[in-house]
């Protein structure tokens, strides 16, 4: 227990450390507002040293337990301090609305309860774009450090699959997590400039470059993109979805050799195809159903559609807007990008494993003594990783299935409560969302959206598991 402290004392010191840039934005902006965030980069410091003097830098390895009640704890005790500049800057919302803000920020959803952006103070867009920032790198980081420890086949095999490499050694988890940090910061201010090259403001490329490259869709204005009205603008945003969907351990590999090893994992190769695809259906669709012209269909659904494959949930149009083609948007939320990634959803690598599992029942039936495995990049994949992909995206229908049900009994319509289930257990956001708004929404139903969000966040079976007796019983 006491390592679970120390490790979740470092994390809240650097959150403290990360409440600096709103508390300089609202100071050099002239609003009064940067006391709250003194206050809480204060009160965050001083809860992380007290926790980091409470535990114990003793090496020592974590359980497969420690690691479940690390990680809960983790993406439980962050929300509840990252609320509190919400809680004390932002009229008329209560506790329940700033965590139901925090947790949409770090689980990078982009459901928000603020009604007016445009009115809301620089240092609170900045805060609500570094939480979706911090949690788009902190779930691959902890993809790599913590959740091999969880025993989670697929997710493992997936994550450092793309790093082996003629059967060298691996890179230590501590150098892999530094240098995917250092990537992930690198990509962001490339981004950063690109925006700004073609007419954002510095302040708005900053925050619109982190919750890019975090997949997580926050945006400085009401209208994410109407506001900037630029053809030039939206392809980068496409092109930097993209990116921050991949996964981010086959970018260490480029560096070490060249560019197209990225495009030799089927992975990614398997994510931009359905991207493109996709598009071409939804494109097609518009430009025969719509008054727009061809070129019009494309940008609006080549934009639209990578945000929401890769979950990170901005929109141009209100989703009404998709008239008869929303279900087939709705089933493209299931989809995610790839795995070690900060991309939400079931994820693609899951689909090609249960098709390529489909296919060799299919061969059995038409050649019942044949002997066929399920191979991916040419290994072969246990009967443990394929059972564990077929639970997970089992579970998550279910989850999906379960809390519609909870919030329909809130009050609330059958395709509202489907499309905000969606959008918050895929992590997708307003992208599919039927109200951009949730702050007029009963508390009972935020904290359930709250809920599938985290869920969705942790992979489902990492935040069920602490809920078993037997979890707490044997420890």
């Amino acid at each position: 227990m006491s390592r679970i402290l120390y490790i979740l004392g470092i994390i809240l010191i650097f959150l403290s450390m990360m409440e600096i840039f709103p508390f300089l934005s609202d100071l050099i902006s002239g609003s009064e507002n940067w006391i709250v965030f003194l206050f809480s980069s204060i009160f965050t410091f001083f809860i992380g040293v007290s926790l980091l003097l409470s535990g114990s830098n003793k090496v020592e390895k974590l359980t497969s337990r420690d690691a479940f009640f690390l990680t809960v704890l983790i993406w439980l005790v962050l929300p509840i301090i990252g609320s509190i500049p919400f809680l004390f800057s932002i009229d008329n919302i209560n506790l329940v609305d700033s965590i139901f803000e925090s947790i949409s920020g770090l689980t990078t959803t982009g459901l928000t309860i603020i009604h007016d952006l445009n009115n809301v103070q620089p240092g609170i867009l900045l805060w609500r774009s570094l939480l979706q920032w911090i949690g788009g790198v902190g779930i691959i980081v902890m993809s790599i450090a913590i959740f091999p420890l969880l025993r989670l086949g697929d997710i493992n095999f997936m994550t450092i699959e793309p790093l082996k490499e003629n059967n060298k050694a691996l890179p230590r988890t501590f150098e892999l997590a530094i240098a995917i940090a250092v990537i992930y910061f690198f990509i962001t201010v490339f981004c950063l400039f690109s925006y700004s090259i073609f007419g954002m403001s510095l302040f708005d490329s900053i925050n619109y470059a982190m919750t890019t490259i975090s997949t997580g869709g926050f945006a400085p204005h009401n209208t994410p993109f109407e506001f900037y009205d630029s053809l030039y603008v939206k392809l980068i945003a496409t092109f930097f979805m993209i990116v921050g969907a991949m996964p981010f351990t086959l970018y260490i590999k480029a560096i070490r050799k060249n560019i197209f090893v990225i495009f030799s994992n089927s992975q990614v190769r398997f994510f931009l195809f359905f991207c493109f695809i996709m598009v071409l259906i939804i494109t097609f669709w518009f430009w025969l159903t719509t008054s727009k012209d061809f070129f019009e269909a494309l940008i609006f659904s080549m934009f639209n559609t990578i945000s929401i494959i890769t979950t990170t949930g901005f929109s141009s149009s209100d989703a009404s807007y998709w008239g008869s083609a929303y279900v087939f948007v709705l089933i493209l939320a299931f989809s995610g990008g790839c795995s070690g990634s900060t991309s939400g959803s079931i994820k693609v690598f899951r689909y090609q494993l249960v098709l390529k599992f489909l296919k060799t029942q299919l061969d059995k039936l038409l050649h019942p003594h044949g002997v066929f495995v399920v191979r991916y990049e040419n290994n072969v994949i246990s009967s443990n990783i394929i059972f564990s992909v077929t639970a997970f995206v089992t579970m998550y229908l279910i989850s999906w299935a379960l809390l519609s049900a909870l919030i329909s009994l809130t009050g609330f319509d059958f395709q509202v409560s489907m499309s905000t289930a969606a959008a918050s257990l895929t992590n997708v956001g307003p992208a599919v969302g039927m109200n951009v708004n949730y702050q007029d929404f009963p508390s009972i139903t935020k904290i359930l959206i709250s809920l599938g969000m985290l869920l969705g966040r942790l992979e489902l079976f990492v935040f069920f598991v602490i809920l078993l007796p037997s979890f707490w019983r044997d420890a």
